[in-house]
């Protein structure tokens, strides 16, 4: 079987509006057309009855515009969910490196996203020195901000 990374979704309550901030804070890029679906075979493939969907697909920084991609699509009716948490089972975070951890949580901060811990920084024996820190998209999706500085590695 062969197998290649394609997406990441997230169901947003406004798709438009994540999409913004996704491109303004990150440099995704939308790839249009965005998609509108609807009807039995949607339904069969997420076992959603009466499933609509709306939203596009992003190009995510360093991927190319035929790697994976950040898809943000919208249901008609979407199910509710509990506050994402760093520590829930299952799919926890979304990750970007950045230059500068706290310089990339001001900007999240100034298009709506908020801050779920504080940056942090250690070292990692043989990989160098970490600086990191979670926080959130508008809609309160976890986002791991990180940043790696190899030359301090020390083995």
């Amino acid at each position: 079987m062969r197998a290649e990374y394609r997406h990441l979704n997230i169901v947003a309550r406004d798709w438009r509006k994540l999409a913004r901030f996704y491109e303004e804070v990150f440099g995704c890029r939308p790839l249009p057309p965005a998609r509108s679906y609807s009807g039995r075979w949607l339904e069969a493939g997420t076992g959603v009855d009466g499933a609509e969907i709306e939203g596009i697909h992003l190009s995510l920084p360093g991927a190319g515009d035929g790697g994976p991609t950040l898809e943000l699509f919208q249901y008609t009716s979407p199910a509710e969910r509990p506050r994402p948490r760093a520590d829930r089972e299952g799919f926890a975070h979304i990750a970007f490196e950045v230059d500068d951890v706290p310089g990339a949580l001001g900007k999240v901060l100034a298009h709506g996203g908020r801050a779920v811990g504080r940056p942090s920084t250690r070292e990692v024996p043989g990989s160098g020195v970490l600086t990191f820190v979670y926080a959130a998209d508008p809609e309160g999706n976890l986002i791991e901000l990180l940043h790696w500085d190899r030359r301090r590695a020390r083995g």
